[in-house]
């Protein structure tokens, strides 16, 4: 993906990453050329519907409906110029925060068919990498990691060890995401997956608790 002549707003216009919880937001999302849209908007800074659409592959006419879409719920704004499709959008913020309401299963669902489409896109390219690493630089193959880490821990302390790794990730190079001009000029696109999971269900091969009571059958 090219990102010459990409412009973005400036950096301070971007805080914390977005908190989603409302259903109608997340499957507005939830759609693979919008999270293309957001994808690249993301990376490139400000785009017209066309430049985007040259680059996730899709026409105008499309970029610019869905653009339109992801507008009303506030993902993506005009970032003022032009007019008609010539217009350039741009992100609103960098960055979110997917949590369906509590308690609320229509978000819940939402929320994870959004992470469903994400997931996809984001493990499509680790499968083009891995197919290609061959063909990079002897530095990028060697700079690349690809572990897994098992432990055994309780719910609280994988909050725990989630919020620590989060907190030295988040903040790091955001400022070159915000605005381009901030990144070296040998810098790509770098994608860090993390996922921290249980692999066995707390309560498989658990049984409740016996009746200690006495049956109301006669004793013996």
């Amino acid at each position: 993906m090219s990102l010459e002549g990409a412009k973005a707003a400036p950096a301070s216009r971007y805080t914390e990453p977005r908190k989603i919880t409302d259903a109608q937001s997340l499957r507005a999302l939830a759609h693979p050329v919008r999270m293309a849209l957001v994808e690249a908007l993301t990376m490139g800074g400000a785009m017209t519907a066309t430049q985007v659409g040259e680059q996730i592959g899709e026409s105008p006419t499309t970029c610019s409906f869905h653009l339109r879409q992801l507008a009303k719920y506030g993902f993506v704004e005009e970032a003022g110029g032009g007019k008609g499709r010539a217009r350039p959008w741009r992100m609103t913020s960098i960055g979110f925060s997917l949590t369906g309401a509590s308690g609320d299963p229509e978000s819940e669902l939402a929320s994870n068919l959004v992470l469903q489409v994400a997931r996809e896109r984001q493990l499509a390219r680790y499968r083009t990498w891995v197919e290609t690493k061959s063909s990079y630089p002897r530095e990028w193959r060697t700079a690349s990691e690809d572990s897994e880490y098992l432990y055994y821990l309780t719910a609280d302390e994988l909050k725990q060890l989630v919020s620590e790794v989060s907190a030295i990730l988040l903040p790091r190079f955001r400022e070159r995401l915000a605005d381009p001009s901030n990144r070296p000029a040998e810098a790509v696109p770098v994608e860090l997956l993390l996922f921290a999971y249980p692999i066995s269900h707390p309560l498989a091969g658990k049984q409740p608790a016996s009746n200690t009571g006495k049956s109301n059958g006669a004793e013996s």
